[in-house]
């Protein structure tokens, strides 16, 4: 039997493999349709099964696409960092006749690192409904942001499925998502003030999404959060969770009060992805995302303490949850005292966590290039290890390990059993046969000995 013999049903399924393997890159089903007549007959007779699409890019004219193709999807890819090579291609008017002509053919739109005056442009060209769109991607290259306008997509997004702003400021932007209820993916990057909504607002909006699946929020500033005229600070009143059925993975960058508000007004049975980052604040207090956490989340054994350029954050995997609560701040002295106010906030970091990873080679600078203002007291890194009480192995990267090691061996008598009473492992990475943190842990070591708390330690290579 040859190729030519096989039934177009084989067919399909034959290059619906090959359009997989080959996805990464544009329109591979070019090459399809170049082999016979009959292989392009079936192609075309087939876009959606194929989720066969048209790609606008700044260097084709919307004239030779539509006389080329047969009325397929489009999809709108124009990337400003790449066309940066090439900048005499871009004409905004092309892509704005794009829209005019053919909205209805529009299936997907990605418009990144454009600049101000660009997106202005295309955006105001974009007050109309684009009844195939499900995908779309709007990253802002400069401020002042691009503002779109609130006729933008004719106010309904009734098939949308992806929406993505990054820096983009759409105050209609609620009033549209009550409209997209095939969502599955939200990311709204960098809200601006004018783009606030209460937690009662945004969880009323998103139970009227049964497909939701992710949600990204991370607002600009605090000042998004603060007085607002139409939504006044209050004392939350006990309520009724709204459901969000499909809802596996939420990521917020917000005020801890905030959260608090939120989490409390819903139910998400499927989540197993929580990762929230706090603005800075001088007082932290979330006992309803605790007692939220601890409606979904089975026991963990392993956590880790990271510190990044700009936040310090505590994770916690493996398990049915993946969990990561950071706290943006800079400098070691701040990400410490904050990580430090975290465990004596009404959140309480899980004792019972058997594993734990102090982990540095995120910071930037890195940590051996401490300025004298950011140095921190040994108490302050012990401080960090009090909830961890029924820790039995503990991992200490590199950049750590000196800090630490000076810190343990001043643990002596009864404050030997205030600090990891149940620890039994000691991993250190970069480990060396001798020198001052050898030194320091031997004492630590020997301490814990005299007590009757024996630990061994070892080379750690960093990657477990």
């Amino acid at each position: 039997m040859t190729i030519d013999t096989l039934p177009d049903e084989v067919l399909l399924e034959i290059f619906s493999f090959y359009l997989v393997e080959e996805s990464e890159q544009i329109e591979p089903w070019h090459t399809l349709v170049h082999v016979c007549r009959r292989w392009r007959s079936i192609v075309f007779a087939s876009p959606r099964r194929l989720d066969i699409q048209i790609f606008y890019t700044p260097i084709r004219r919307i004239e030779v696409m539509l006389c080329t193709w047969p009325k397929l999807p489009i999809h709108i890819l124009v990337n400003g960092y790449k066309e940066n090579k090439f900048p005499r291609y871009f004409e905004e008017d092309n892509l704005i006749t794009t829209f005019k002509l053919i909205p209805s053919r529009i299936c997907q739109i990605q418009l990144q690192y454009l600049s101000f005056r660009e997106l202005e442009r295309i955006v105001l060209a974009m007050q109309k409904p684009f009844r195939a769109l499900t995908s779309l991607t709007i990253i802002s290259r400069y401020i002042p942001m691009t503002v779109l306008p609130q006729a933008f997509l004719g106010g309904s997004a009734q098939h949308l499925r992806s929406c993505n702003l990054w820096a983009v400021e759409f105050p209609g932007i609620w009033k549209l998502l009550l409209t997209a209820n095939h969502l599955v993916t939200l990311c709204l990057w960098h809200i601006p003030h004018s783009m606030y909504t209460s937690p009662e607002g945004m969880a009323t909006c998103l139970s009227m999404m049964p497909n939701l699946e992710s949600v990204h929020i991370f607002f600009r500033s605090p000042q998004s959060l603060h007085n607002q005229p139409d939504q006044p600070n209050r004392l939350l009143s006990p309520l009724t969770c709204v459901v969000l059925p499909s809802l596996t993975e939420f990521k917020f960058h917000v005020m801890s009060k905030y959260t608090e508000d939120f989490v409390s007004r819903i139910d998400a049975p499927l989540l197993d992805t929580v990762d929230i980052l706090f603005f800075n604040e001088p007082i932290l207090n979330t006992p309803r995302l605790h007692d939220f956490l601890a409606r979904i989340e089975n026991s963990h054994s392993r956590g880790a303490v990271v510190f990044r350029y700009s936040s310090i954050e505590f994770e916690i995997e493996p398990g049915s949850l993946l969990f990561k609560l950071g706290i943006e701040c800079r400098g070691l002295g701040l990400q410490v005292s904050s990580m430090a106010q975290l465990r004596g906030s009404s959140f309480h970091l899980p004792t019972a966590l058997k594993c734990l990873c102090l982990d540095g080679r995120e910071s930037n600078p890195p940590l051996y290039l401490l300025r004298r203002q950011d140095e921190v007291e040994n108490t302050q890194w012990l401080d960090l290890l009090h909830p961890f009480t029924g820790l039995k192995d503990l991992h200490i990267g590199k950049e750590l390990v000196l800090h630490y090691a000076l810190a343990l061996q001043e643990l002596a008598g009864e404050r030997l059993t205030e600090v990891l009473p149940a620890l039994q492992n000691l991993f250190i990475e970069g480990l060396e046969p001798s020198g001052p943190i050898q030194e320091a842990l031997g004492k630590f070591v020997a301490a814990r000995q005299l007590s009757g708390l024996p630990i061994m330690v070892h080379s750690w290579d960093g990657q477990s």
